[in-house]
């Protein structure tokens, strides 16, 4: 029998995604000054009627003097869009709104454990269990092909990404920086994607609009889904997804107009995490990613984890791959490695998770050394996706890249 599997993605501009990146902006700013920087700082936004506010907390050690956090947190915003109150937060604007700063330094008691001269000697910033995962559904078709990542998620991340180069660009004047998106794909009865089924897509937009249609908001949603399905979901989709038709809902409330983003509801660091990893088909540990330094392996042993499963996804060792890692704080080897392979692999599951032992070091300065994780990349993983996105010639997302001696080594006997 056919199923039917539903993954969703948020713009740049969606208040959590916008806290999101205004803690990464921080990360980043951090690294920048010492690349042996301590960060965990989570924000929140909130749109009122009089003023905006944008708050931040956590804890920041670093060697040298502390970035600006009131100017990073404005400039943030301010470039994902938000320079007018009218839509939902003039970040420029001190007079509209406010910048709280509650930042004190690390404990103490945490730095002891994750500092040391060796692998051996450097622990996990933190206690928890991590979860990595891969399959071949993007492989399918040539646009998509070496990202080894469920096929809902990719085209719901794309859908978004779309709307974000578009707000940047200005190509349509009238979207907003505040969106959503949701796609739904058909299985068949092997369990193999066979189209889209269904294409969800929010856009903010414009209140004016309808005075184009003479006030006319049916008219106007009527002309915004056109504009969506044309300049977004079949830009960002491939057609061979696409090739069946498929249904198309925007703005299901029927309007979506100024003022939304922080001003509809408020945003909060770290609250979009599925949206962050892998649409729902994967598990997820229940750390968010951003805003902290990769000494936390809520955010490195993820990576990692996912680093590892689509290794033996492109190995050709199984088509479906899941890998959980646990760690204590302060303890640098993890206390366990599961590998799930969901039937699908070529050898066993045991076998699986003895040659990861094998080629990849779980220690988290070995994951940070690997993975190149003391470099400042991390504004950009806050909107669009942490994993199933290409790597960049200057070291963006690394943990996407593969290495074909450890494929090689993987497929050894």
């Amino acid at each position: 029998m056919t199923s039917l599997f539903t993954s969703e993605s948020v713009s740049a501009g969606h208040p959590d995604k916008l806290c999101d990146a205004i803690s990464d902006a921080i990360v980043d700013a951090c690294l920048h000054i010492d690349p042996m920087s301590r960060v965990a700082v989570e924000t929140m936004v909130k749109g009122k009627q009089g003023k905006s506010v944008i708050i931040l907390a956590g804890e920041v050690s670093l060697s040298g003097s502390a970035p600006s956090y009131h100017k990073i947190a404005r400039e943030t915003a301010a470039k994902i869009g938000y320079t007018s109150h009218s839509i939902g937060m003039d970040a420029t604007n001190p007079e509209l709104c406010e910048v709280q700063v509650h930042i004190t330094t690390q404990s103490a008691n945490i730095s002891q454990g994750v500092d040391g001269d060796s692998d051996d000697d450097v622990g996990a910033g933190d206690q928890g269990m991590m979860f990595g995962y891969a399959c071949n559904e993007t492989e399918g078709e040539p646009e998509l092909r070496g990202r080894f990542f469920p096929l809902p998620a990719a085209l719901a991340q794309r859908i978004c990404r779309r709307l974000d180069m578009i707000v940047q660009s200005k190509e349509i004047e009238w979207i907003r920086p505040d969106g959503k998106s949701q796609v739904t794909v058909e299985y068949d009865d092997s369990g193999n994607p066979s189209h889209v089924h269904t294409v969800v897509v929010a856009a903010q937009h414009d209140s004016a609009l309808k005075d184009q249609f003479d006030g006319s908001e049916e008219l106007e949603h009527k002309f915004v889904t056109e504009q969506i399905r044309k300049h977004v979901v079949e830009h960002a989709i491939p057609s061979h997804w696409l090739r069946n038709g498929y249904k198309l809902v925007v703005n299901g409330t029927g309007r979506f107009a100024d003022p939304g983003g922080p001003y509809s509801d408020a945003g909060i660091t770290g609250r979009k995490i599925i949206v962050d990893t892998y649409g729902g088909m994967g598990r997820h540990g229940g750390g968010a990613f951003s805003g902290k330094d990769p000494t936390k392996v809520d955010r490195s042993a993820a990576y990692y984890s996912r680093w590892v499963a689509k290794h033996i996804v492109a190995a050709g060792l199984a088509k479906r791959c899941e890998i959980q890692v646990a760690y204590v704080i302060g303890v640098s080897q993890p206390v366990s490695l599961h590998v799930n392979s969901f039937g699908t692999g070529i050898v066993s599951d045991s076998e699986l998770e003895e040659k990861i032992s094998a080629t990849f070091d779980f220690r988290p300065s070995a994951i940070v050394r690997e993975l190149k994780l003391r470099e400042p990349h991390y504004s950009i993983t806050s909107s669009g996706g942490h994993f199933g996105r290409t790597p960049t010639d200057d070291g963006c997302f690394e943990w996407e890249r593969l290495d074909i001696n450890r494929i090689a080594a993987l497929k050894s006997e």
